[in-house]
């Protein structure tokens, strides 16, 4: 736990142990994506009485309709396709209390190209509903994340990258990034407003819990765990050499939503963008033990020759997943939908580029978190909303 935010959490306790009436939020914050990785944990963070900033009122929006594991969390929720102007215009135009938007969002086109365009509409579609109709908007949050280093999916191996480890003022790569449009779009919306700050995140893979997640490692991991013990299976290792041996790092998503509210309330983290990982690193051949440990089963070591992916392995395993969340009571689910198997994949077959926490900590931010025990955490929250048994 960060210094700041200890010192926060005792104001904070001893502000509502002397006040008699319930405090008036001091911040209002929307999260947009309130269901994704990150979101999820926001929404979790944000209202509890001893986040620096508040007391919070949040409001949250995502596109589909509320799921139940999110519904403990005591937020605004609001259905909303950001990606539709006149839809965002009448969601979030009435909401005038906004203080604070942290944007924890994306989505995935078949080119960078059509990424670029589609997520800087969606991102657009907001700004245009929120900046003119809140007066009282201090800050907006952007997450992107350690592609801005390492450039898009598509161009993995074939374009020219930094020697890591990464540091935030290492320049742009020479190629299509719709991380760089959304930074673009932000630099050029925050001077429309006097006063208004902004900061840009930047995690590396990301472990939390979100089942509407697009690249939910953990989760899927635990998916492909729960297929091999129900086919008394050992648990192989589906990847490289370098992802086995070679060291790794990751972003709790919890310790990421905690970096965005540091940013959005501490004065000395204004107009930065900043690395968020947990400052450890790991192997998988550590973890892969984890994972099997974790789920009762045998696992195996590192196999040379033909490399396995879990998208050849899992390609025909939907019949076999219906028979584990039906066996066990789970909620119900579609393999594809749980299943994130490319991202796997990517991140197991490929050695990981690791990054630096330097600027964080520099700037006031001491957050950390130890991976094995974060890991396992997850593991235990998917567990506990029955995604897995």
């Amino acid at each position: 736990m960060s210094w700041w935010w200890a010192g926060a959490i005792g104001a904070a306790k001893k502000k509502s142990e002397d006040d008699e009436a319930p405090p008036k939020h001091q911040s209002v914050a929307l999260i947009v994506g309130v269901t994704g990785i990150v979101g999820n944990s926001l929404a979790e963070i944000l209202p509890l009485s001893d986040t620096p900033g508040g007391p919070w009122k949040v409001y949250g929006i995502a596109r589909r309709s509320r799921p139940t594991w999110n519904e403990d969390n005591p937020i605004n929720y609001i259905r909303c396709d950001i990606s539709d102007p006149e839809d965002t215009r009448a969601k979030l135009s009435t909401l005038k209390d906004i203080t604070h938007l942290f944007y924890v969002t994306w989505a995935n086109r078949s080119t960078e190209v059509e990424n670029c365009e589609a997520n800087g509409k969606m991102f657009k579609n907001v700004l245009d509903a929120v900046i003119p109709n809140c007066p009282g908007l201090k800050h907006i949050s952007l997450q992107t994340g350690r592609k801005h280093y390492i450039g898009p999916f598509e161009s993995f191996g074939k374009v020219e990258i930094h020697d890591p480890p990464y540091t935030e003022d290492l320049p742009r790569l020479n190629v299509k990034n719709f991380y760089y449009t959304l930074e673009d779009i932000l630099f050029e919306e925050v001077e429309k407003k006097e006063g208004l700050t902004w900061s840009v995140h930047r995690p590396g893979n990301i472990f939390g819990f979100s089942p509407y997640s697009m690249m939910n490692l953990v989760g899927t991991l635990c998916v492909y765990a729960a297929i091999c013990k129900h086919e008394g299976v050992i648990l192989r290792f589906p990847g490289s050499k370098a992802a086995w041996d070679g060291y790794s790092d990751c972003s709790d998503a919890d310790l990421i939503a905690e970096h965005h509210i540091w940013a959005a309330v501490d004065p000395y983290a204004k107009n930065e963008a900043f690395n968020v990982s947990n400052g450890d690193v790991f192997k998988w051949k550590q973890f892969w033990k984890v994972l099997a440990e974790q789920f009762g089963m045998e696992f195996g070591e590192f196999e040379e020759g033909e490399k396995l992916t879990l998208q050849e392995l899992m390609k025909d395993k939907g019949r076999v997943w219906d028979e584990v969340v039906r066996e066990n009571g789970l909620t119900s689910t579609r393999l594809e939908e749980v299943g994130n198997w490319w991202f796997a994949d990517l991140i197991l077959g490929n050695p990981c580029p690791l990054d630096t926490m330097n600027k964080s900590k520099e700037h006031g931010f001491f957050g950390f978190r130890n991976s094995k025990n974060s890991f396992i955490s997850w593991i235990d929250k998917v567990k506990a909303y029955k995604i897995v048994p």
